[in-house]
């Protein structure tokens, strides 16, 4: 009786030490889960800010740089663009688009002393750097989390914790090889810009 009596509480620390790794191993994922969004919404409320700076930086260049229209209007479809990205592979490829508009930007108005002596648009400027290079910090945040999410879910026993909780592979906030390259700017006359 003594020998029953023993295996069944083994077995049943085995059971209990079973559900506590079990238990555990779904509060991990939970948490890697909840970082992986808390990343995401940080570089969101970011985005956020950017896309409401660009109007200010469009209308405070607007009469400096009437013969570069092409330049304003790239900045704008760009924001459109990224305000209406839904996923984070969208939020991605406007991402690199927003900023390669904002780089053609500031590399055209080097052609107007006026614009670049400019109080508001140099305080502008500065913002929106500031904030590109935050939104370059979260993204890597962000990637490093999803990351480290990714590899949970595919490594044991985990995995089977994961399927359990129907979890998927995260995307990670990249662009495809064509998106990378370089932006052209074309400079218009400085004569013909009356700069």
């Amino acid at each position: 009786m003594d020998a029953t009596v023993i295996q069944g509480a083994m077995i049943l620390l085995f059971i209990v030490g079973v559900l506590v790794y079990s238990v555990m191993l779904y509060n991990e994922l939970v948490r890697l889960r909840n970082d992986n969004d808390r990343a995401w919404a940080n570089i969101d409320v970011l985005l956020k800010q950017r896309h409401d700076e660009i109007p200010n930086l469009v209308e405070t260049v607007k009469g400096y740089m009437q013969h570069e229209q092409q330049t304003l209007l790239a900045v704008t479809q760009a924001r459109t663009a990224s305000i209406a990205a839904a996923s984070i592979r969208q939020k991605a490829q406007a991402d690199l688009a927003m900023t390669g508009a904002l780089r053609g930007l500031f590399a055209v108005a080097e052609n107007y002393p006026q614009l670049k002596a400019n109080e508001n648009f140099l305080k502008l400027q500065t913002r929106i750097s500031d904030l590109e290079e935050r939104i370059a910090d979260r993204r890597e945040f962000f990637n490093d989390d999803v990351n480290t999410y990714n590899t949970r879910i595919g490594q044991i026993p985990y995995v089977f914790v994961a399927s359990f909780m129907e979890l998927k592979r995260r995307d990670m906030f990249q662009v495809s090889d064509e998106d990378r390259r370089l932006v052209e700017v074309k400079f218009q006359n400085q004569n013909a810009a009356g700069a």
